[in-house]
């Protein structure tokens, strides 16, 4: 394997840990206060990650860059209270009706030209709000396993400081391994119980269409995947290099939606941690490689839901929060430099600050407002920067 693929791989089994560790933590949260069964949670889990699997490793090697899906975590804190009073019946039709205006909506080609319209510097604001709280743990996650964080801290300098060392093993490739040795050492790696069924058995549901459901989910969780979720990753791959084909994403999330959704699965969306980890990566040509990588991992995952969700949450949560911050870095600056280094600077630092607030507005998410209030506050204060643009 050459040194660049190296890279590739390693950072694509980074951006793989890291959507199914933290995140998978809130999903299994959000299933039990539900009171879902250990079956339909299992189901969720494969739609969510072996679906979407499938759909990245499709959508890399057609496009040739890393497109890696996954499913919408805001969506799931939206849904929440939503089982408390719907069935799951209920929600899985919310769910359908959701892809079905995705789909139309990428169909309608707006997405695209709306992307075109938003200043890059405002959109570039809204994630470097989003990624700065994984980049701050590379620094707040220390004291709460202080012996792993180090040692993958410390394996990640020595081979990012040493280049011939670096060229042979990359360096989040190296915390990697070392972090993993450090828990195994210190003794906290938990115990990951052989389940009874390691293959899962997905579960399809039927849907139900109420009024109810349909009004109190579809808005939301539409504006929470296009107009949040999506547009994080299409900005992040942008700002990399690519020019991903937003229509043609949304209209796969649109599907993914519609898939998923079948086995009690939330939405699908473009991510844009985990695409930002894997566009880390050197050799921008190379990079569809970590998506594929990323895309087999989430499927893999997906079909032993059972086995793997047990082998995933044995991992200390603070090891994965700092090796996942290590490879934030060149990200986040990167989203930072292309937010605050020309036009719009004030419309782009609105947007940070909001998404830092994050306050949600009508059950809608910060990042959506962040989007809305810095154009807004730009369009007030630097129509002069439109004009340049326009011209």
């Amino acid at each position: 394997m050459l040194s660049g693929d190296r890279a590739q791989f390693a950072n694509a089994v980074v951006a793989f840990l890291f959507a199914v560790t933290g995140p998978l933590a809130i999903m299994l949260t959000v299933a039990a206060g539900a009171g879902l069964s250990e079956a339909q949670t299992a189901s969720w889990i494969f739609g969510a990650h072996f679906l979407t699997g499938l759909i990245t490793i499709g959508f890399s090697a057609w496009h040739r860059m890393p497109l890696a899906f996954a499913w919408t975590i805001p969506g799931t804190v939206v849904v929440a209270p939503a089982f408390q009073h719907l069935s799951l019946g209920e929600i899985v039709g919310a769910y359908l009706v959701t892809g079905i205006a995705i789909l139309a909506l990428g169909a309608s080609g707006l997405v695209g030209r709306i992307m075109a319209r938003l200043p890059m510097p405002i959109v570039m604001g809204m994630v470097a709000g989003v990624f700065l709280s994984i980049g701050l743990r590379v620094v707040t996650d220390v004291p709460k396993a202080p012996a792993v964080a180090l040692v993958t801290i410390a394996a990640w300098l020595l081979l990012a400081a040493v280049p011939r060392l670096g060229n042979a093993i990359p360096p989040v490739l190296g915390a990697l391994v070392a972090g993993i040795a450090a828990a195994a050492g210190t003794g906290t790696l938990q115990g990951a119980a052989w389940p009874e069924r390691a293959l899962v058995q997905p579960l399809l549901i039927v849907p139900e269409f109420s009024a109810p459901a349909l009004l109190e989910l579809v808005l939301p969780l539409l504006v929470t995947v296009v107009g949040i979720q999506n547009a994080q990753g299409l900005t992040v791959l942008a700002a990399a290099g690519h020019r991903p084909p937003a229509d043609r994403v949304t209209m796969a999330t649109g599907f993914g939606t519609l898939a998923t959704a079948l086995v009690g699965a939330v939405p699908a969306c473009l991510t844009g941690p985990s695409n930002a980890l894997i566009c880390a990566s050197p050799q921008a040509e190379r990079r569809w490689i970590g998506g594929v990588v990323y895309g087999l991992l989430m499927a893999a995952f997906g079909l032993f839901a059972p086995l793997a969700t047990r082998l995933a949450l044995s991992l200390p949560m603070p090891f994965i929060a700092v090796l996942g911050g290590l490879a934030m870095l060149p990200v986040l600056r990167g989203a930072f430099h292309a937010a605050f280094s020309g036009k719009h600077q004030l419309g782009a630092l609105i947007a940070f600050m909001v998404t830092l607030a994050n306050l949600p507005i009508l059950n809608i998410g910060a990042a959506f407002w962040a989007l809305v209030f810095g154009t807004a506050v730009s369009w007030l204060l630097e129509r002069n920067d439109f004009a340049r643009e326009r011209s």
